[in-house]
Order: structure tokens, then C-alpha cells, then sequence
């Protein structure tokens, strides 16, 4: 799972991003003033940092500063909008920038394509017997090919990236399928469940049912 650092002084924004991130399956570290995330990140290893820039103590352009030398992927989430904000932090260093208020949906899709941009989204994913190579989208299980369709190797990939984590059904169909769910939608993600094990040979003891959440590949 990949490591996110929060730097967010509004508590309620704070904590929404961590709620969504949480769901979709990261791990999420907060800090609601720049003293304590330059304190983090001087402590750990983080696979992002989603800073806003007007924060208490230390600002997060130097935050970004001291993320750079690291070469953590930085998103910029904050409520200057003027294009000569956004231009600014953008030739500072950051890799997006995203502007208040935001859809959750769109904060996951934008932090997706940096952790796929910058190779933290890894190019290879393994789990039991099986190998995707998230690039070429080529699946192998026991080293022979496997045939997988479009949704199949998506929802593989989802999972594999989130090894571990306890996904919930209605975020399994946002992810895979781009789309808002309904009740028809997840039955189709419990159907897709279904023929992934079915064509892997795999049962409940990789893919685990979460009660009353959805599900979960399960760590070695």
C-alpha cells in the first residue's frame, strides 16, 4: 500500500481526504501544521505528500522543498486558484495541483496518474502465482499467459495495488469501472469477483469477502 502524508490545517478537509483515501485503500499520515509534516517527513518514507500551501508554520512550497531531494511525487491541494498560483507551484516542483473545493474522485484519479507517472504505482504487480505487467497489461499465472478481459485485469490490478486493504464494494466500481455505482452496479462487482477466482483457481482464502464492506486480497 502506498504511504500518503496529508499536510492540511482545516480539520474537516483533513480528515475527509484521509476518510476517502482510507477507503480507496492507502495509508494516510496527517498533519494539520507544517512544523509537524516537516517533522514526518524527515521520519518516514512517504509514497506521496498532498499539501496545502497556506500552512501554519511552514508554508507548503517549503515543504515541497524538502520533499524534492526525497523524490516524492507532490499534489498541491489548496484554495489559491489564480492561474498565476497554479503556474507557480507547478515550476516549483509539484506534479499536479488541485484547487478547493474538489471531487474525492477526482483527488484519487489525479494521485493514480502521478504514482503511475513518477513509477511509485509500480510496473509489475505480484500476488500468489500470478504476475501483471501494469504497462504492457499482460498477465501471467505459473508463468504461462493468462487471459484476462479489460475489467478482469482492472479489477486484479486494484486489488493487487491495495494488497491487504479491505475495499469497499462501491469504491471497487468507481475505480474499475469510472462510473457512480447503484445496487445493479454492485452485484456486478460480486459477479466479477466471482469469474476472477473462477478463471485464477483462486477462493476465498486469496480474494476474502469483508462482511458488510467488500473485499480484500489477502498478503502471503
Amino acid at each position: 500500500m502506498n504511504n500518503i502524508l496529508i499536510a492540511e490545517d482545516e480539520h474537516l478537509i483533513a480528515r475527509l481526504i484521509e476518510m476517502t483515501l482510507t477507503r480507496a485503500g492507502y495509508t494516510c499520515t496527517v498533519a494539520e501544521d507544517g512544523r509537524t509534516a516537516a517533522d514526518l517527513i524527515e521520519k518516514n518514507n512517504f509514497d506521496m505528500a498532498l499539501l496545502d500551501i497556506m500552512l501554519p508554520g511552514l508554508d507548503g512550497y517549503a515543504l515541497l522543498e524538502s520533499l524534492r531531494p526525497q523524490g516524492v511525487p507532490v499534489i498541491f491541494i489548496t484554495a489559491k486558484s489564480a492561474v498565476k498560483d497554479r503556474v507557480l507551484g507547478l515550476r516549483l516542483g509539484a506534479d499536479d495541483y488541485i484547487t478547493k473545493p474538489f471531487a474525492a474522485e477526482e483527488l484519487v484519479a489525479r494521485m493514480e496518474s502521478v504514482l503511475r507517472r513518477t513509477g511509485r504505482g509500480g510496473r509489475e504487480l505480484r500476488a500468489y502465482d500470478v504476475v501483471l505487467d501494469t504497462v504492457d497489461r499482460v498477465a501471467r499465472q505459473n508463468g504461462e499467459p493468462l487471459d484476462l478481459r479489460r475489467r478482469e485485469f482492472d479489477l486484479l490490478e486494484l486489488l493487487m495495488r491495495n494488497r491487504g486493504a479491505a475495499l469497499y464494494r462501491d469504491v471497487i466500481f468507481e475505480r474499475v469501472w469510472g462510473e457512480l455505482p447503484d445496487t445493479e452496479s454492485l452485484r456486478t462487482v460480486d459477479t466479477h469477483i466471482a469469474r476472477l477466482r473462477k478463471k485464477l483457481g483462486w477462493t476465498d482464502k486469496q480474494i476474502e469477502t469483508v462482511f458488510k464492506i467488500g473485499y480484500r486480497l489477502r498478503k502471503e
